[in-house]
């Protein structure tokens, strides 16, 4: 069974008198344990699939499922914890609470579910990713690399099924992007999780198990691939 599921998934959007179709009919089907990598232009819709398929937003057409069970209409006190127990969550702007410490924005996750031991998981994922001796400081103290690091720690500390990512190197330059590439990819085979990665790199692309391509809101015939 996939463990994550579109189907005929359609997106709109009204901008002044126009409207815009940004997903158009998208079904696709991800493996457990697998590293999905969706590409495409700026504007191909691939950033509004990764938001339908986590719950962060919902389709106009089609139907998203996680492990068998249908998640489209759940209502947001119903995805909340969803969210939290069985996503994690990389952003290419990182999205840390500025006022926390490295080491709080880690812990944050697992504290919403009552982890009694969501200091020491914490402190074990920071020393993993060499952050263990910046846990104190604030976001602004850290660099583009460290933040996404300590991005990437946030997202597993729950140990969820499944990762998305979204351009998690798009604010990096090359050497940090390469490397925080390389800690995920690690990370992802380590903890065996699933990876659903958005991104317009071909260099990152060729490192998934398997591609899917968006243009103008459609996959594009034949760009599913191994």
């Amino acid at each position: 069974m996939a463990i994550l599921e579109a189907r005929g998934i359609s997106k709109s959007y009204t901008v002044g008198s126009r409207q815009i179709t940004v997903l158009d009919r998208v079904s696709l089907a991800v493996a457990p344990g697998e590293f999905l990598v969706i590409q495409g232009e700026s504007g191909s819709g691939k950033s509004t699939l990764l938001a339908i398929l986590s719950g962060l937003d919902r389709p106009d057409q089609g139907r998203v499922l996680c492990e068998g069970r249908d998640i489209t209409d759940l209502r947001e006190d119903e995805l909340a914890p969803l969210r939290n127990l069985c996503f994690g969550f990389v952003f290419q702007s990182f999205h840390l609470v500025p006022s926390l410490s490295a080491l709080e924005n880690v812990m944050f996750p697992a504290e919403l579910r009552g982890d009694r031991r969501a200091r020491d998981k914490a402190e074990a994922l920071l020393e993993r990713v060499g952050l263990a001796g910046r846990a104190a400081s604030l976001p602004h103290q850290l660099s583009g690399g460290e933040k996404q690091r300590c991005a990437i720690c946030r997202a597993l500390v729950n140990g969820p099924r499944i990762i998305f990512a979204d351009e998690p190197t798009g604010n990096l330059d090359s050497v940090n992007g390469r490397a925080v590439l390389e800690l995920l990819l690690e990370l992802h085979r380590e903890h065996r999780t699933t990876l659903v990665l958005v991104t317009h790199s071909p260099e990152i692309a060729r490192t998934a198990d398997r591609v899917v391509t968006l243009r103008d809101g459609r996959i594009v015939p034949g760009s599913d691939h191994v």
